[in-house]
């Protein structure tokens, strides 16, 4: 698909109401749970692993839910990246723990938000940029269409936006230092530096980056999540496990990876549970996704 038309699209979905969107997004969700897709395998999966108590009914409930809540989500991208940045801060309802975000602003250290795959995390650019500057890593979409796109979506809040490299990496250190923020998603399966520790239960390849963020700046860190409701979005933050702070690298692994879990259990439907997140098992284990 051309660049050209993918921009046509996006901004056909862009001026929807928000509620047709999301009616659109949930029949969508409904086609990939009837169609039997892979997104459906994928999702049913990680749920009997994450849930293996959970009655097989519910788990079934829940991957109509979650399949419904991401096409949702892939459908609302339209309008958080092409209508005006005050347009979509007129859509959060609330903020939660806005006390928080606010405090840790204030001081002179810098801050890291945690923004799991739950929800809207696009929202977080818009509404962050009218808090305080922010520099975040930017990797190119495997659709290269959607670069330009996803680019100058970010970048109209005023976002800094730095390479997922070595070069990236400097730049994001330096801003932390000075007291900038970033947002990270904690919960991608990066190709480096990463190490297998718990998520629900399950062993999981689990970025190093912001442990070893926290350790050489002094940062500070906040969970975040934005999440969807009725007319709008909600956003939630809130301290992470104490433990990220450890310098021990696996107890900052795990305690990043249990604040991931308590935003995902504020709304289970709405968390990507479609992402390969265990796709890169420990050596000698039974790969997943053998489908």
């Amino acid at each position: 698909m051309s660049r050209i038309l993918t921009k046509a699209l996006l901004q056909i979905f862009a001026f929807l109401p928000l509620y047709l969107i999301r009616q659109l997004g949930a029949m969508l969700g409904l086609l990939l749970y009837i169609g039997n897709s892979q997104s459906r395998k994928v999702t049913a999966e990680n749920i009997e692993r994450c849930f293996p108590s959970m009655p097989a009914e519910e788990q079934d409930l829940l991957v109509r839910q979650s399949l419904a809540e991401t096409a949702k989500m892939a459908l609302e991208v339209a309008p958080v990246w092409m209508r005006s940045v005050s347009w979509v801060v007129s859509k959060i309802t609330r903020v939660h723990g806005e006390d928080l975000l606010t405090k840790s602003v204030d001081t002179p250290r810098g801050l890291i938000i945690l923004a799991p795959h739950i929800g809207n995390w696009e929202v977080f650019s818009p509404y962050l940029s009218t808090v305080a500057h922010m520099t975040a890593l930017y990797q190119p979409p495997k659709i290269a269409a959607f670069d330009q796109i996803i680019r100058a979506a970010r970048e109209r809040t005023g976002a800094d936006l730095v390479p997922t490299d070595r070069r990236g990496v400097s730049s994001l250190l330096k801003a932390l230092k000075a007291g900038g923020m970033t947002v990270i998603l904690p919960d991608q399966v990066a190709d480096s530096g990463t190490e297998h520790v718990p998520f629900f239960g399950q062993p999981a390849h689990t970025m190093t980056l912001v442990s070893n963020l926290v350790n050489r700046t002094g940062c500070q860190v906040l969970m975040g999540s934005v999440l969807r409701v009725q007319g709008g979005f909600e956003l939630h933050f809130q301290e992470p496990d104490p433990a990220i702070y450890d310098p021990e690298l696996v107890r900052s692994l795990e305690a990043m990876n249990r604040s991931v879990e308590a935003c995902v259990m504020q709304a289970p439907a709405q968390y990507q549970w479609e992402y390969k997140r265990f796709r890169r098992p420990p050596p000698g284990a039974e790969k997943p996704y053998r489908f």
